[in-house]
């Protein structure tokens, strides 16, 4: 089963900025896509439903990585 959910990302300050974390998450294991907008500050995944917790959490854990305001909300 495909889940696809929404969540706010907070502390994006510009489309590079969501282009970079878009590009990172769409590398994880298990990610089928995933889009962040900056005009919304929303990032959208989709994923099998049996690793979405797990993808998101290295989602979470690479935004941070990436730049330590970044925060998605789960």
């Amino acid at each position: 089963h495909k889940m696809k959910k929404a969540f706010e990302v907070k502390g994006l300050d510009c489309p590079h900025c969501a282009a970079r974390l878009e590009k990172g998450i769409n590398g994880i294991d298990g990610v089928d896509v995933a889009v962040v907008s900056f005009a919304t500050g929303k990032l959208v995944l989709e994923a099998d439903e049996s690793v979405f917790a797990d993808v998101m959490d290295k989602a979470c854990a690479l935004a941070k990585e990436l730049e330590p305001e970044w925060e998605i909300v789960r």
